[in-house]
């Protein structure tokens, strides 16, 4: 895959203003974003100790849902996916649910067929992905349970 086959996204709702929107509108606004489903993924700060909240495409595997940490293709892994590495425990809201997450970077055998699920809602991460050295994770957000 290489820039020829990338789709510039419109970013008319980005960061700050989609995740206040998603919220405030149960994800009415904001869950679709250029034609695919978003999540809020909320982690702690692995430095803050604060709540950090991202809106990010999702897919699903089963129970699970998953999610890419591209950064367009930055050398460097995001935030988000730092904090995750840092502390597991994890929320997201997905229209007006909200769930308890832990969450595990998808090992080498299971990555390709999950990499798979992604790019066919979001073809943009091969491109991504062509444009870094890193291998992009892909993080797979598993449900808990609680009771």
């Amino acid at each position: 895959m290489s820039e020829e086959n990338y789709t510039p996204p419109d970013l008319m709702l980005l960061g700050p203003e989609h995740v206040a929107r998603y919220q405030e509108t149960d994800g009415e606004v904001g869950y679709l974003w250029n034609g695919v489903p978003t999540l809020l993924l909320t982690t702690t700060g692995r430095k803050s100790g604060q709540a950090r909240t991202t809106p990010l495409i999702f897919g699903r595997d089963g129970d699970d849902y998953l999610v890419i940490a591209s950064m367009g293709g930055a050398p460097t892994h995001p935030n988000w996916y730092l904090n995750l590495e840092a502390d597991p425990a994890a929320k997201i809201q997905v229209h007006a649910d909200h769930l308890d997450v832990v969450a595990r970077t998808a090992g080498e055998a299971e990555r390709e067929r999950l990499w798979e699920i992604m790019a066919g809602i979001w073809p943009n991460y091969d491109t991504y992905q062509s444009r870094t050295e890193r291998r992009i994770p892909v993080v797979v957000l598993t449900p808990r349970l609680v009771g």
